[in-house]
């Protein structure tokens, strides 16, 4: 399975850099392949790391103007011109979406595959990893979208909120069909 991960690129603390890197390890050992942004910093290049070592395969997309962060030693990389060409080609190559911790450009594209799919653009299944509980401010935001009546299918058909690799791995073989 390839499995697409938005999350940051920047230095973080343990709290969410052990997570990551506990997930990319289980991606690896899995079989699977990890999709992701490109970038050989930050979380992206934790994880990366784990996969890697773990005997999984990379897939990198990055932009042209973060070619230079771009990580050696992939198995493909991808360079596109601009962030939405980015998105577009991580959800081409995913059977699987993953969202880890993040800024702007992390929600940004949580938001957008969640609207995609919310749309019928794709079917695959949106885990969102609440390491440390990153995300409950906006699993609870989600909650209130769906009781007020903004989410035109129900919200567990939309995300799943996973609190740890582990779960969101399951999850994910589960919905496609892979004995853990």
């Amino acid at each position: 399975m390839n499995i697409c991960v938005f999350c940051s690129a920047a230095d973080l603390d343990d709290r969410y850099v052990l997570p990551a890197r506990q997930f990319g390890e289980l991606i690896g050992m899995g079989g699977h392949a990890l999709v992701w942004g490109g970038s050989d910093v930050g979380l992206m290049k934790v994880i990366a790391d784990g996969v890697q070592q773990a005997g999984g395969k990379l897939i990198g997309v990055s932009v042209e103007f973060l070619a230079d962060k771009a990580r050696e030693g992939t198995d493909e990389m991808v360079i596109t011109k601009d962030l939405a060409e980015r998105k577009a080609q991580m959800l081409a190559r995913a059977d699987a979406i993953v969202v880890m911790v993040g800024g702007t450009g992390t929600l940004d594209e949580a938001t957008e595959m969640l609207e995609l799919r919310k749309h019928g653009m794709h079917t695959k299944p949106v885990v969102l990893l609440n390491t440390a509980g990153f995300y409950d401010g906006l699993k609870e935001q989600f909650q209130r979208m769906e009781s007020e009546g903004f989410l035109p299918i129900p919200l567990t058909d939309l995300v799943f909120f996973a609190e740890d690799g582990a779960g969101a791995l399951a999850y994910l073989e589960e919905r496609a069909g892979i004995q853990a």
